[in-house]
């Protein structure tokens, strides 16, 4: 908090916002403007509200204060950003960029919001360090409607790779440094992502098709179409990375794609040595690096999904009931901020007191029971539950008042 603190003119802000962070990071069932504001001691949600659709404050330079916090804590010179997009499932229309779209949330075709995340994934930890919203052309299309959500005239249409080149411009410029990215089909299909990043002499390990078309010294041909080509001794038996239950093993092999740019450019294949079944990555490092490490980077890709899945069920990442856009970019920052200081206390106390071997090093979760219920325990009294009855009850009865008065006019 004293690292953002100076983002905030005002002491109100700067006291909600902390509020905020330490519901967001509470073991509520559900987080939203009211239930944080009770959990907090407050009479009424208007302060959480306010915070996040009137106060004065920026919060893409929150993002930015973020971001350093990350990157000091976390530092890893082999460090890998990570591109992904996750989707969440909305009703109505009003809601900023909210359409019917696939997401992989619901694995399905859903009234949803989808944005894209760049995370920094290092040997100490992951956390998420910044955010774009996806505008669908369908917003794009009605100014009005972009305006009524708080969309500024400068929003356009962007794709999804266009947003994650975007993210990671703002990333290296800011003057940090990554090695690597890596991302799935959506942005290792995309030409323009990979030759910025090449232009700028970073590597990546980007999954592709088994469509897709590389050129070799041989001609061009289709991924699925080279495999075929390849003799048993190209294999390997390599690790990705450790997941929950060991060591996650495939069998690797790369092809050298002939290039006159400078630089090393691989297809690496990802075989399951139990089912048979197959990944692509179109690989690019600015001097050759040995298989092992490309498989490290490909691996990488999965801690996107595991800092989704953190944020959203340990800090309220997708719990966000917002219309507009810079209250849906204020919410989603802050849960990113509070996902972060788990990752960051999680990294620290691994190095500072290594776990015995009878227990599991402390992780996101334990760390967050653990801050909530020794370090603030929030207690109110019975007075306090029964008036926020009342205001739930009031407002309740206000809103239906209003539905069935503009059901009688319409009549």
């Amino acid at each position: 908090m004293d690292r953002i603190s100076g983002r905030f003119a005002r002491v109100e802000p700067r006291r909600h916002v902390r509020q905020l962070a330490l519901g967001l990071l509470s073991d509520l069932p559900r987080k939203n403007c009211w239930t944080i504001a009770e959990w907090a001691g407050e009479t009424t949600p208007d302060g959480m509200q306010h915070l996040l659709g009137r106060a004065k404050w920026d919060a893409d330079q929150v993002r930015d204060d973020l971001r350093e916090y990350v990157v000091e804590h976390l530092r890893d010179d082999q460090a890998v950003l990570v591109v992904d997009e996750t989707g969440d499932v909305k009703k109505g229309t009003r809601t900023v960029c909210v359409q019917r779209q696939y997401t992989g949330t619901a694995g399905r075709i859903e009234n949803s919001q989808v944005a894209v995340y760049l995370v920094y994934a290092g040997r100490r930890g992951h956390a998420a360090v910044d955010r774009e919203l996806y505008i669908p052309r369908s917003w794009t299309a009605d100014p009005d409607r972009c305006r009524a959500a708080g969309l500024g005239e400068e929003a356009g249409f962007a794709t999804k790779p266009e947003l994650a080149t975007r993210m990671i411009t703002r990333f290296l410029e800011a003057g940090h440094h990554a090695s690597w990215v890596a991302g799935d089909e959506v942005y290792g299909g995309n030409p323009t992502l990979r030759a910025a990043l090449e232009e700028r002499g970073t590597g990546y390990v980007l999954a592709v098709a088994c469509s897709h078309e590389v050129t070799t010294g041989a001609g061009k041909f289709r991924a699925d179409t080279l495999v075929k080509k390849l003799p048993k001794r190209a294999w390997q038996k390599l690790s990705a990375g450790a997941g929950a239950k060991g060591h996650r093993f495939y069998d690797w092999a790369a092809i050298d794609l002939p290039d006159p740019a400078t630089g090393s450019r691989q297809l690496l294949i990802r075989r399951n040595r139990t089912t048979g079944e197959l990944a692509y990555y179109r690989c690019y490092s600015p001097a050759p690096v040995p298989l092992a490490t490309l498989v490290r980077v490909a691996g990488s890709r999965w801690r996107v999904e595991e800092t989704f899945q953190s944020g959203k069920g340990l800090a309220g990442l997708d719990e966000h009931q917002v219309r507009r856009y810079a209250s849906w970019s204020r919410w989603v920052t802050l849960a990113m901020l509070a996902h972060a200081f788990l990752a960051v206390v999680r990294a620290d106390e691994h190095a500072r007191h290594p776990a015995p071997d009878a227990l599991i090093p402390l992780t996101c979760n334990e760390i967050q029971r653990l801050f909530i219920t020794v370090v603030i325990r929030p207690v109110h009294d019975t007075a306090h539950r029964l008036s926020w009855s009342h205001w739930r009850r009031r407002h309740q009865a206000r809103s239906q008042a209003s539905h069935y008065r503009r059901q009688a006019a319409q009549a």
